[in-house]
């Protein structure tokens, strides 16, 4: 098991950044099919999915970005989804509430290794220790 601890932050890492990389794909794949930037909800949806899992992606204000994505998700499974039936496979809404947990997860443990938060804390730390 001290194997797999000792590679948490890693482990980690690669999920925040397959996750942020599937949420821009998603973006990407709405706006390609031309979804309007000031029509609502899709729009918003777009740019959140853009910008916010772009920042994830990157690891840079991870926690607010996944509180921001997660938030998104649950509004697009509750208001979109849910409505057509109450589990997430009768109503389409899986990919919806798998991103909301997935970013809520993220919103608490932060971005992990390989981020740019990761390098700003470690440098913040070097600061305050050298001063």
């Amino acid at each position: 098991m001290e194997f797999l601890e000792q590679r948490r932050e890693h482990a980690l890492a690669l999920f925040r950044i397959i996750i942020g990389l599937f949420f821009v794909f998603h973006g990407v794949q709405k706006i390609s099919k031309g979804t309007e930037l000031l029509s609502w909800p899709g729009g918003p949806m777009s740019l959140i999915e853009l910008v916010g899992g772009g920042l994830v992606l990157i690891g840079l204000w991870t926690r607010w970005a996944a509180l921001i994505s997660s938030g998104a998700m649950a509004y697009a499974y509750f208001v979109v989804h849910q409505p057509k039936g109450l589990l997430p496979i009768q109503n389409g809404g899986e990919l919806a509430a798998v991103y909301s947990w997935a970013f809520l997860l993220l919103v608490f443990t932060g971005a992990g290794a390989w981020s740019i938060d990761h390098l700003r804390n470690k440098s913040a730390k070097k600061s305050l220790a050298n001063a």
